[in-house]
């Protein structure tokens, strides 16, 4: 993914020596698509759809994907990891891709922020 016309960051270091990645729209399509599939129960489905996300978000150093599905997500990390990482890239995503209904000198002051 190039770099986004409103995003000031494409990826976050994390320190754990891999980082976060910003999804694309369709990136984010595919996850929710994903996320769909694995949850077998309505309660279920907040658990798939971070880990989804996450298979497509992190990556190491290097820009290469850690996981290959959502199910690898699920398979190799913790419930509380995956909300931490999800919670983290959340946050990130928000500073770094401000809403279309700020203006502009709103936007700038948050991405100073």
């Amino acid at each position: 993914m190039g770099t986004s016309i409103l995003a000031g960051r494409d990826w976050m270091a994390l320190d754990n020596g891999m980082r976060l990645r910003l999804l694309s729209a369709l990136e984010v399509l595919e996850a929710r698509r994903e996320a769909e599939e694995l949850a077998q129960e309505e309660r279920e489905r907040p658990l798939c759809s971070n880990a989804c996300l996450l298979s497509r978000a992190l990556e190491t150093q290097d820009g290469e994907a850690v996981f290959a599905s959502g199910r690898q997500v699920l398979s190799g990390l913790r419930i509380e990891e995956i909300a931490a990482l999800a919670d983290t890239w959340s946050r990130f995503n928000q500073a770094e891709n401000p809403s279309l209904t700020m203006d502009q000198e709103q936007a700038e002051r948050l991405k100073k922020n």
